[in-house]
């Protein structure tokens, strides 16, 4: 009797089993097809234009051109100077942005008083619009106003002018300090919400062993902390791989094409070998609107000169 009553529970377990996944695979279905419309479908159709000879200016020329666009976008120096950069960019800043808010956090994790003021004094930087700290940060680096040049030579008294946003790598640099600058407070908040989750056992046990401060945070802090490390650091990878507004703002990609980085290099869109020209989509098609003006006003000029010349006969 057991032995049938053992067999009979594991089968109802089994069937139940089945039931209950298949229940969850039918209430995720809704999430899955949203995921589906939003994302899916339109990598999917990014894809399918990439493959052809699209215009914006010229929709109804479309043509199949294959592999060509990859082609050409994988011989082109400045794509791979902008990967680089990206990459480098990338590195440099979510390090130096990890150690920054760590080191702040575990600080205003001492502080007993005031904690909220200094909470709100320290996520001051993420109010402002990076395009905003784009400016205030190009002037501080202007070689020849910029509080930077000027700061250096109220200290050493030899005032050199240093092309800060000219000359490359520093152009890079100056782009790095404002980026830190502006996102370190973002790695602090949440370095500081893990550290104030943090239980007192362990470290409590610690002290009793004679565990010293840097023992307890490498083998104890570090650790538990891990989840929110991991967070931050994915978060700012994907935003600084998208990193446009400082670039364009401080250095345009310049000079040379140097600074140019991978969001600032998809600025510039190729058309097929039959368009007439490089299709640039600036800051909401800016660019492409003082092509056509250029155009229109070279082709008025030629009009003029010849009516000038046919008045003159």
């Amino acid at each position: 009797m057991n032995q049938e009553m053992n067999l009979r529970l594991k089968k109802d377990l089994k069937k139940s089993s089945k039931n209950d996944r298949y229940l969850s695979w039918f209430m995720i279905i809704p999430a899955l097809a949203i995921v589906a419309v939003l994302i899916v479908v339109p990598m999917i159709y990014s894809f399918s234009l990439s493959l052809t000879n699209m215009n914006l200016l010229k929709p109804a020329s479309t043509q199949f051109i294959g592999f060509r666009n990859y082609i050409r976008l994988f011989q082109d120096e400045i794509f791979w100077r902008a990967f680089w950069n990206t990459i480098l960019f990338m590195t440099l800043a979510v390090n130096v942005e990890f150690i920054l808010g760590l080191f702040i956090a575990q600080l205003m994790f001492k502080v007993t008083r005031g904690q909220g003021v200094i909470r709100t004094a320290i996520m001051a930087p993420m109010m402002f619009a990076p395009v905003l700290v784009g400016f205030q940060f190009k002037w501080f680096f202007n070689d020849q106003v910029g509080l930077v040049n000027n700061l250096l030579y109220s200290l050493t008294g030899d005032y050199q002018i240093i092309p800060w946003l000219i000359h490359y790598p520093m152009n890079l640099l100056a782009i790095l300090i404002a980026e830190i600058w502006m996102s370190t407070p973002f790695m602090v908040i949440i370095f500081l919400a893990g550290l104030v989750s943090l239980p007192t056992e362990p470290f409590e046990a610690a002290s009793v062993d004679g565990a010293s401060g840097w023992q307890q945070f490498r083998y104890i802090t570090l650790p538990l902390i891990s989840p929110f490390i991991y967070i931050a650091m994915v978060i700012r990878s994907l935003d600084l791989g998208r990193a446009y507004d400082l670039v364009r703002i401080m250095t345009g990609g310049g000079p040379a094409n140097r600074s140019e980085m991978i969001w600032t290099y998809t600025c510039l869109l190729y058309t097929s070998d039959a368009a007439d020209d490089l299709l640039c989509v600036d800051l909401g098609g800016t660019r492409i609107i003082k092509t056509k003006k250029k155009k229109q006003h070279k082709q008025t000029n030629i009009e003029e000169h010849h009516h000038t010349d046919h008045n003159t006969y």
